[in-house]
């Protein structure tokens, strides 16, 4: 069973972890998570045990018990879900700019021939050279 462990003393090793669970049984593993940049302990870690019964005394034993001067935290690990948390919980990206209209928002131009060039009668896009026409728009 792997178990949690938090609000540890920065000064905590794995191998003063595995210490203390092994008063309660057999300890596969003990691992304290690092900062990647700054190689300190983010003053949290995992404990694996083989028998469950054992894992259960000790979560019992150990929760809310003082430890290296810190009242540490000692919970059953939830498993580790592959996809990330956001923070509006929405599946993709952001998205947005659906719905445009070439010729630019038509509900708010005055003059709804704006986009067209006077002598021609084409359509011109918004990335035009010729703005001569366009100064007194509004």
């Amino acid at each position: 069973m792997d178990i949690f462990v938090a609000k540890l003393n920065s000064e905590t090793t794995a191998d003063h972890l595995k210490e203390l669970f092994s008063q309660f049984g057999q300890v596969n593993s003990a691992k304290l998570i690092m900062d990647r940049e700054t190689s300190m302990s983010k003053c949290y870690g995992f404990v694996e045990m083989e028998d469950e019964s054992e894992a259960e005394e000790a979560i019992e034993q150990l929760n809310e018990s003082n430890f290296m001067d810190n009242i540490i935290v000692v919970k059953k690990s939830e498993p580790k879900t592959s996809e990330r948390r956001s923070f509006d919980r929405r599946p993709g990206g952001g998205g947005g700019g659906g719905n445009r209209r070439f010729e630019g928002n038509r509900r708010f131009d005055r003059d709804r021939n704006f986009n067209r060039d006077r002598n021609r009668g084409d359509r011109r896009g918004f990335n035009r050279d010729d703005r001569s026409n366009d100064f007194n728009r509004y």
